[in-house]
């Protein structure tokens, strides 16, 4: 059996006390610095909290994928997906979210702790307009924690150095096929998805 660690002063002799560099890193607002990760950034990952559990959506856009609203404050519209609203459903219950944010080419990612709402407030959905079409709710973060993580792990999986590790890897038609019996998914679960992505991208 596996034996879990129960007592936090065991970790901490085992990694000794954090630097400087992490432990003054944090900012507590938008700083020109961030700022300007936040104009480039295009994909994040959005963590929640529920009564189920955790969850962890990834969040993507052609343009910036986050918007600042005011120095403590940023938006993120909700574009079409599988409608499962998992994370929409933690934050209503839940506020409690956090943010990771990637910028291709960069080691480095940015974090964000705080508490997020969902709204529907027509005005600002309509700001996010693409092609006619607006998001049907924005999730609305408010800031408690901006800080940069260290470049290690992208580095380690050397997630920008362009590799193709997809080749041979079972599809979503066949997991949801092996899943189910055949019931959902696979062959022509493949080979409609393009298409109905392009429909159904905003």
């Amino acid at each position: 059996m596996i034996k879990p660690v129960t007592d936090i002063s065991e970790l901490e002799m085992l990694y000794g006390e954090a630097g400087p560099a992490a432990t003054e890193k944090v900012a507590r607002r938008m700083t020109p610095e961030f700022r300007l990760w936040l104009e480039r950034c295009r994909f994040c990952i959005l963590s929640t909290v529920g009564p189920e559990g955790t969850d962890a959506s990834p969040r993507g856009d052609r343009e910036p994928v986050l918007r600042e609203l005011d120095p403590g404050t940023l938006a993120l519209p909700d574009w079409a997906g599988n409608n499962r609203i998992d994370s929409l459903r933690n934050i209503v219950r839940d506020p409690r979210a956090s943010l990771m944010l990637f910028v291709p080419g960069s080691n480095n990612v940015v974090r964000m702790n705080g508490r997020a709402f969902v709204t529907l407030d027509e005005k600002l959905r309509r700001t996010f307009e693409v092609n006619g079409k607006h998001p049907r709710s924005v999730i609305v973060f408010e800031i408690a924690e901006i800080y940069t993580q260290c470049a290690r792990a992208l580095m380690r999986a050397g997630l920008w150095e362009g590799r193709d590790d997809s080749v041979g890897m079972p599809t979503v038609g066949d997991i949801l096929a092996a899943l189910t019996e055949g019931r959902v998914g696979g062959k022509a679960y493949d080979e409609e998805w393009p298409e109905r992505a392009a429909r159904s991208m905003w």
